[in-house]
């Protein structure tokens, strides 16, 4: 078998050992342009479970590596005068030009020819070859030259950055936030061998701008660097190597494979600096790609299992890289944060670090974010205990006067299970079993304001007198046994109306009794769809009336609060999105003229809901689809409903068009909520995918919602506030039939959350940094 590997970086040449020693017998020969002791960079970085595959897999060049590392377990955040350290995270760094050495006397080690300053541009000289790997790096000449078959979307993003070296020695991973005359400035660094160190320095483009940045060459940039950070550096200088000021390129491929030749490494995909995931990616590749030609019977099969196995683990990493990297772009967003609570924002930005993972590994750090959250509450009124507080989400909440126990909700979802609009048992028990499982504000499903209102014949209504009736038995059962406040959600289906019940078919249209279905303009949701007829101002005032009406029924049932439906391409959301308004009028063209009517029914609710009871607004945060609602809007469409009186912005996405596409995930809309709080400055309430306690109380002590809502989990078990009350020692409300219980609960989380953490730190390997350390202590006299 013949090999050709194009480029000699950490994914080709790691790709030549894992195949050579499969294949003694192979002609596996590596081409790279630059010359052998060539590298542009200073440190890679690993974190210990990388090193545990790298032992996998070849353990002469493990070997070798480590022997050459740096080792570390903290993270030091370095914000307004503050320094938050956190432990446990195990980390190492190696010398870039080190690590290439030792991959390529391994490889020749096992007989691969290397061939140095070689440039292929063209695979036809490999045409006897039976593999081609295309690991060409970041601008892959034979990604560009096979563009149409690759496919590949290169994202390149904001911020800018600068990728330097220093002799300064550092303990940890160092996270340097800098304020100057200019804005914010970011070092990313972290000791790769003795007396040197990576640091990658990051801006916006707008500081960049204002700090005279544009023009100047390396030293010249190294220089400006070391006045901003020299209180840090000391006497220690910034090196340069081909360190010049850039944007990243997030790069995908819809294909990775075309014949023989498959793409490796950063030609294929790249990952944000600030998760360190490149190198770790690109060998990673070569690990895959050697475990699918040794389980495939051809070259052919290997490379599609290479590609359909390896995907996933690529993507999940670019997503944590994404979600990271959007982090670092927004920092205004948490500048004016608490310094403890900004430092939880940088441990927790790309959800794989957790507030139960931190309270394990540095438990101290932990206590002291749950006092600054502490302090916040207190700060609006409350007298909470700031020395030995509660959970963030067993933390009260007030909106205007009402007051929300803890943060938990349960979301709004349809039941579909409603006769002619009228909730029955069912409802009874849903909602009243969810408020004895100690949820703090419960939400209704979506209540119709009409009989043609309705998504589905099963959804439940509020416009007549036995659905009233109905309403109010649910609302006085909640009342008299919990503390839960009760929210009625009101909207309209619009253009989604008229379909079938959930399970039979998800937005479809009805085969029989259906419906006349309005919108803002005349578009079918599906084209089997019914045609919404396009609503004229008498419409507009009929079904302005109707939420009014319904207004007026659900004060007289005694719900807490209200919010208005302006989510999932639904009635009103149609008018908000552009993908789903294409009026001429003053209710169509700029968001400013497609939120007027959303607006006025807003406004005309406010008017007829009680002063003193809040008021939210659903909406949807994007369209995941071109030319659709963005986040940006988001914040833009918050602030029109916080000016005209809105509480709370329920922050959901999506379901406006059937050609969207989601990119699903853990939380996966928190970000937009994120967005829309700390940019809006309006308090918000996230949902999607949110599904453990230890994730409510990440998203509330990072600062990216106020409420946190779930559906799933509340779904299969009603008692899911309780039941993390007692694990996290916060006390909650329970009714006297359902004490015993409690307190029995109680009792056994006390125990079974010791047993629980003394497992999770047993089972923990040591970090390389914690058995170095170890092996470094002199042995205890006999």
């Amino acid at each position: 078998m013949k090999i050709a590997i194009i480029g000699g970086g950490p994914a080709g040449l790691y790709a030549a050992i894992l195949l050579k020693k499969q294949r003694p017998s192979a002609d596996i020969a590596v081409y790279e342009r630059n010359r052998a002791d060539d590298t542009f960079g200073f440190g890679v970085v690993f974190s210990d479970a990388t090193l545990d595959n790298f032992e996998k897999y070849d353990l002469p060049s493990y070997q070798r590596i480590t022997q050459e590392f740096a080792y570390w377990d903290d993270i030091a955040v370095h914000f307004r005068g503050t320094v938050h350290r956190v432990g446990g995270n195990g980390f190492c760094g190696c010398s870039r030009r080190t690590l290439l050495t030792i991959l390529q006397e391994r490889a020749r080690e096992l007989g691969v020819t290397l061939q140095f300053e070689v440039d292929i541009d063209n695979e036809a000289l490999f045409a006897d070859a039976d593999l081609v790997l295309l690991s060409d790096g970041i601008n892959s000449r034979f990604r560009e030259k096979h563009v149409d078959h690759f496919q590949p979307e290169v994202d390149l993003r904001a911020n800018k950055f600068a990728w330097m070296g220093s002799t300064k020695p550092l303990d940890a991973f160092t996270f340097i936030f800098q304020e100057t005359e200019w804005g914010p400035f970011i070092a990313h660094a972290y000791q790769y061998e003795a007396g040197h160190s990576t640091w990658i320095f990051e801006t916006d483009p707008e500081t960049f701008a204002r700090a005279g940045l544009t023009g100047l060459d390396e030293r010249q940039s190294a220089d400006r660097m070391k006045e901003i950070f020299g209180w840090f550096l000391g006497d220690h200088p910034l090196l340069i190597n081909r360190s010049m000021w850039r944007n990243f390129p997030m790069i995908r491929n819809r294909r990775w494979v075309k014949g023989n030749m498959v793409l490796l490494g950063d030609a294929k995909s790249t990952a944000h600096f600030s998760i360190g995931s490149g190198t770790k990616l690109a060998m990673e590749d070569a690990i895959a790609l050697a475990d699918a030609m040794q389980r495939a019977p051809d070259i052919a099969a290997a490379l599609d299992l290479y590609e359909h196995g390896r995907r996933e683990e690529v993507e999940k990493t670019q997503h944590a890289a994404d979600v990271s990297l959007v982090w670092f772009e927004h920092l205004d967003r948490f500048w004016d944060f608490d310094p403890v609570q900004f430092a939880f924002g940088v441990m927790t930005r790309s959800k794989a670090i957790t507030y139960d993972n931190l309270t394990l590994r540095a438990p101290d750090f932990v206590a002291e974010v749950d006092k600054a959250f502490a302090r916040q509450v207190r700060a609006r009124g409350f007298d909470v205990d700031v020395d030995q507080p509660v959970a963030p989400m067993f933390q009260p909440l007030k909106l205007r006067e009402m007051t929300i126990a803890n943060r938990t909700v349960l979301s709004p979802m349809c039941m579909y299970s409603a006769e002619e609009g009228v909730p029955g048992d069912f409802h009874l028990v849903h909602y009243g079993s969810r408020a004895i499982g100690g949820a703090g504000l419960l939400f209704s499903e979506m209540i119709c304001v009409s009989r043609d209102a309705r998504i589905t014949p099963g959804c439940a209504g509020l416009w007549n007198d036995a659905q009233e009736a109905a309403w109010k038995r649910i609302v006085d059962f909640v009342h008299a046994n919990s503390q839960a406040k009760f929210v009625l959600q009101l909207g309209h289906a619009g253009r989604k109306g008229a379909t079938r019940l959930m399970w039979d078919g998800m937005d479809r249209p009805l085969e029989q009794g259906g419906w006349d279905v309005v919108s803002a303009s005349p578009l079918p949701y599906f084209p089997d769809s019914r045609v919404p007829r396009e609503l004229d101002r008498a419409a507009m005032d009929r079904i302005k009336a109707d939420f009014v009406a319904a207004t007026a029924r659900g004060e007289r049932c005694g719900f807490d609060m209200l919010e208005l439906h302006c989510a999932h391409g639904y009635l009103l959301a149609s008018f908000i999105s552009p993908l789903t308004n294409k009026r001429t009028d003053e209710y169509g063209g700029a968001l400013e003229n497609r939120l007027r009517f959303p607006l006025e029914v807003f406004a005309a609710m406010r008017a007829a809901w009680p002063g003193h009871k809040p008021m939210s607004v659903r909406i949807s945060a994007t369209d995941w689809a071109e030319g659709g609602i963005t986040g940006d809007d988001a914040v833009l469409i918050a602030r029109a409903f916080a000016e005209a009186g809105v509480d709370l912005v329920d922050v959901s996405t999506g379901q406006t068009v059937r050609e969207a596409q989601p990119i699903y995930g853990r939380m996966f809309q928190t970000p937009f909520s994120d967005q829309v709080r700390n940019e809006a400055r309006v308090a918000t309430m996230c949902v999607g995918n949110i599904t453990s306690a230890d994730q409510v109380n990440t998203i509330l002590a990072a600062g990216r919602a106020d409420l946190v809502a779930l559906g799933r989990p509340h779904l299969v078990d009603p008692s899911f506030t309780m039941k993390a009350a007692a694990w996290y020692g916060a006390d909650t409300f329970c009714p006297p039939q359902y004490l015993p219980g409690k307190e029995q609960i109680f009792r056994n989380s006390v125990r079974d959350r010791q047993d629980f953490e003394e497992l999770k730190i047993k089972a923990k390997p040591k970090t390389r940094a914690e058995l170095k350390a170890e092996a470094a202590k002199p042995l205890a006299a006999e």
